[in-house]
């Protein structure tokens, strides 16, 4: 079954909010509100456990401004569209790497093409994904080449830098020159969990889970790796509900 985009939506004013899920509804059945805040506190907490697609961001919020929220973290993966009754905030808001950005009130037709612009970002990303198009394997290139590897051959990925080390279960390991975020969007659809900001690991090779704080997990390379404390319960919940 196809996966829905998802998308949340931030504004102070529950008719902005409505306003904007109902146009969704409406002209983009691929899309799917996920959440909807009205603070940069309740934003902040959401977004701290999930990354959408796309985010629909009020500039003016009853606790802040959107740029407050952003402040709050080192990088935001979703697409951003700016919502501002104030066309001055435009220029501050490309700044901030924004998708688009609306003006209030919103009409429709801007807000469709804002949508379409997006999507067709999301499309173009997914269309230049490392994975190659045979659905089991992922393409790692390295200073010769690339080599292509069985993703169920992979026991864990973990990040340095701008690096990325992949390690096998033939006991190789393979260092490219990517984060480990370029990776981690395309290996989650295969049971891959991002269980620290260092560790994306593969749940078919995890032997055991040792409870703690965070806890940690023990690999079938023997690894003991550590789960952050804010990723611990959606990787319990994720083990509870593996494929």
């Amino acid at each position: 079954m196809k996966t829905k985009i998802q998308a949340c939506i931030i504004d102070d004013e529950q008719d902005g909010r409505d306003y904007i899920a109902l146009l969704l509804d409406n002209e983009f059945t691929d899309i799917h509100t996920a959440f909807q805040a009205s603070s940069v506190e309740e934003a902040y907490i959401y977004l701290s456990k999930n990354t959408p697609d796309i985010i629909f961001l009020d500039v003016q919020l009853k606790d802040g401004t959107a740029f407050d929220l952003l402040s709050k973290f080192r990088e935001i993966d979703s697409r951003i569209i700016f919502i501002t009754a104030y066309e001055n905030f435009a220029i501050q808001a490309i700044k901030s790497s924004a998708a688009d950005y609306l003006l209030k009130p919103i009409r429709k037709m801007d807000f469709i093409v804002a949508v379409n612009k997006v999507l067709e970002s999301i499309k173009k990303s997914k269309s230049s994904s490392s994975i190659s198009s045979n659905e089991n394997k992922i393409s790692l290139p390295t200073l010769q080449g690339f080599k292509l590897t069985n993703i169920s051959d992979i026991i864990r990925c973990e990040a340095d830098s701008s690096y990325t080390t992949f390690f096998l279960t033939d006991k190789t390991k393979i260092i490219v020159s990517k984060t480990l975020h370029e990776f981690e969007e395309h290996l989650t659809k295969y049971n891959f969990f991002r269980i620290h900001h260092k560790h994306l690991i593969n749940l078919f090779h995890l032997k055991e889970y040792i409870k703690g704080k965070g806890g940690q997990v023990i690999m079938a390379d023997q690894s003991v790796l550590d789960v952050s404390v804010r990723k611990k319960n959606d990787f319990l919940q994720k083990i509870e509900n593996l494929d």
